[in-house]
C-alpha cells in the first residue's frame, strides 16, 4: 500500500514481508469473524484475486475442509512463498496459484477474496463492478479496501490517488454494482499500527544485524521515511474496510 522501495536485493526483498502474517491491517480474530461471515461450505470453489503469498486463502480453504482454492497474483516471489506454505500445510492438492494479472482472470468462484487489490482493477468502483461477474448468484465475496476515514491532505491524496472513497461512498458503490452488504467492519488503529510496524520490522531487523553493509544507509533512510509518512500523513486518515458482499 506504500510507495517507497529503494532496494530490490533478494535478502532485502525477503526481509520486507518476513514479519507480516498477511499484507493487510487485519488481526487473527478479525479474520476469523470475516471467515464466519463468508460462510465457505465444503466443496466450494474459492478464488483470491491479488493473493500475495496466499495466507488468507489457505486459512479459508483449511477451515472449510473440502473446499478448493485458486490464488492469482503477479508477484512471483510471493507466489513461491504461497506454494511453499501450501505444501507445508498439506493443502497443495487443494490450492493452486497462478502468476497472472487479476484484471485478465476470467474464472468464477463460489467465494472470492479481494483484499487490498482493487487498484489492479482500476480502483474501488471499477473493482466492485468487475467482480460482480466473477461471483455467481448465491455466491459471496470478501472485499477489503482503503477508504478515507477523514478528509485527506494533499499529501495523502497524492500517495493513494483519487480512486479512494469515503466509507459511505464505498457502500454506495457496492449497491450500484448490485451487491448486498452481508457484513461490514473496519480495521482498528491497533491493526493498522501492527500492519505498519510488521511491514518495517523485517528490514529493521536486517538493519540491526547488518549495520556495516553498504546498503544500510539506504535501508535506514527508507525505514525512517516510511515511518514518518505513516505517522505524519495518513495514520487515522486512511481507513481499511472489510465487506462481505453477496448478490
Amino acid at each position: 500500500m506504500v510507495i517507497l522501495d529503494p532496494v530490490e536485493d533478494d535478502d532485502l526483498e525477503q526481509a520486507l514481508y518476513a514479519r507480516m502474517r498477511w499484507n493487510a491491517p487485519l488481526s487473527v480474530d478479525h479474520a476469523e469473524l470475516l471467515m464466519d461471515r463468508l460462510d465457505v461450505r465444503p466443496g466450494a470453489r474459492v478464488a483470491d484475486l491479488g493473493c500475495g503469498w496466499g495466507e488468507l486463502l489457505l486459512r479459508v480453504v483449511a477451515r472449510a475442509g473440502q473446499a478448493t482454492g485458486t490464488g492469482v497474483d503477479t508477484d512471483a516471489g510471493a507466489l513461491s512463498r504461497a506454494k511453499r506454505l501450501a505444501k507445508e500445510r498439506h493443502l497443495d492438492g487443494q490450492v493452486q496459484f497462478a502468476e497472472a494479472d487479476v484484471s485478465g482472470w476470467n474464472g468464477t468462484a463460489d467465494r472470492v477474496l479481494c483484499v487490498g487489490a482493487s487498484h489492479a482493477l482500476g480502483g474501488t468502483t471499477s473493482a466492485l463492478d468487475a467482480l460482480a461477474s466473477v461471483v455467481p448468484a448465491g455466491g459471496r465475496m470478501l472485499f477489503g479496501d482503503g477508504y478515507w476515514e477523514t478528509a485527506p491532505s494533499a499529501a495523502a491524496a497524492e500517495i493513494f490517488g483519487e480512486q479512494v472513497l469515503p466509507l459511505a461512498g464505498m457502500l454506495e458503490a457496492c449497491r450500484s454494482a448490485g451487491w448486498r452488504v452481508i457484513h461490514m467492519s473496519v480495521a482498528c488503529q491497533r491493526e493498522w499500527d501492527d500492519f505498519e510496524s510488521t511491514f518495517r520490522a523485517g528490514r529493521q531487523e536486517w538493519l540491526l544485524a547488518n549495520a556495516d553493509d553498504p546498503r544500510a544507509a539506504d535501508v535506514r533512510d527508507w525505514l525512517d521515511a516510511r515511518e514518518r509518512q505513516y505517522i505524519e500523513v495518513y495514520r487515522g486518515v486512511l481507513g481499511f474496510a472489510y465487506l462481505v458482499l453477496a448478490h
